[in-house]
């Protein structure tokens, strides 16, 4: 396994330095460590998708001529094509970049089944995307080896070169900074109060990450058969998705279960749900500053106002709350309101270590809830 110290170090030899992209948990260690140096040893930029972190690293070579790191999860692949063949390819601007990209569903390894895909294809879309490739070995010196190939291939050839990070390549990293957040509830508690407040009528949407797991976990906990859409991949897009809904089901309360960084990654959604506002939906964010899924690093919410923004976009109301007491009080409010309408929790990073996973395949998850849907 390569310690996290040994592999800047190889970085920095090779004037590797800029580091920008979407956390991945394949190498939440490494993410860690990035967030640890930043502005010390190095520069980390936290993107909020991985369209924005390819675009950051193609300004970082046009400004410096050097090349950038980019790094992301497999999924995220599928989002950076559009830069990584209209923006750094070598028939366009031919930008010299390295990516880090986590192998998420290893063909032969057991994963959720939202990573399968692209955990199959992705060496293939590599090849068609005709960006050069390594795995990253899992000792010191044979990774002092690729990457200083993939800088050379990058620089001479002006363009784009993956190294493939496979589980478990990193040593263990504790993190120096405290991200832990003072509000009172966490996520999960927030969530069993928002259910225990609405009538069950609704039907919810879940983000991807934990928020899924826990709502699932709740609804088996009171024995309920869960009928909610738990979106496991495609981050960002749980929010499209109930707008989608809401247009076609205006009766019936549509709520959406958000993260921060979710949000975040597809923050033009709450322009299209502004503009053409759909009074049934009820957005929730459980904003606790971290991707957490990924083992916690922060994202950039503590500079955004969610509430303002989704004010400006047109939603007709929109609130940021801390405690229990508040969340009961402006779901009872919001309730008698004409949406769409936001509500951001502040809750506590962190989850419990036991938290399961929703039991349900995907498809099954689908029929149950276009089922309850039908009742409309």
């Amino acid at each position: 396994m390569i310690i996290c110290e040994d592999l800047f170090e190889i970085f920095k030899k090779n004037d590797l330095t800029f580091f920008t992209g979407v956390p991945d948990s394949v190498f939440k260690d490494w993410m860690s460590f990035l967030a640890d140096k930043h502005n010390k040893k190095l520069t980390n930029i936290i993107a909020c998708n991985e369209c924005e972190a390819t675009a950051i690293a193609t300004g970082y070579h046009l400004a410096t001529g050097k090349v950038g790191v980019v790094y992301m999860q497999n999924a995220g692949l599928g989002k950076a094509v559009n830069p990584l063949t209209s923006l750094c390819d070598k028939e366009v601007y031919s930008i010299p970049l390295i990516l880090m990209i986590g192998w998420r569903g290893e063909p032969g390894n057991k994963d959720e089944p939202q990573h399968k895909k692209m955990g199959r294809i992705m060496v293939p879309l590599l090849k068609t995307l005709e960006i050069p490739y390594a795995i990253m070995p899992d000792n010191k010196e044979k990774v002092d080896l690729i990457i200083s190939k993939a800088k050379q291939i990058a620089v001479e050839k002006n363009q784009p070169v993956a190294i493939i990070i496979k589980k478990e390549t990193f040593t263990k990293y504790s993190s120096r900074i405290n991200y832990k957040q003072t509000y009172e509830m966490t996520r999960e508690e927030a969530i069993k109060t928002i259910l225990d407040s609405l009538s069950g009528s609704e039907a919810i949407i879940s983000t991807t990450g934990k928020a899924s797991r826990e709502l699932f976990e709740y609804r088996i906990s009171k024995h309920h058969k869960p009928h909610d859409f738990y979106t496991v991949g495609s981050m960002g897009c749980a929010s499209s998705i109930a707008f989608g809904i809401a247009l076609q089901i205006p009766n019936r309360k549509i709520v959406i279960l958000d993260g921060d960084g979710a949000v975040l990654m597809q923050l033009g959604t709450l322009a299209t749900i502004g503009h053409y506002k759909p009074k049934n939906i009820l957005h929730l964010i459980f904003d606790n500053n971290s991707h957490e899924s990924t083992g916690g690093q922060p994202t950039v919410s503590n500079t955004v106002d969610f509430k303002k923004i989704a004010l400006a976009s047109g939603y007709g109301f929109a609130k940021i709350v801390y405690t229990k007491k508040q969340v009961i009080t402006a779901i009872n409010k919001i309730n008698y309101l004409k949406g769409p309408a936001m509500l951001v929790i502040k809750v506590k990073n962190g989850s419990r270590l036991d938290l399961g996973r929703p039991t349900k395949t995907p498809l099954e998850n689908k029929t149950v809830f276009m089922k309850f849907l039908e009742h409309d």
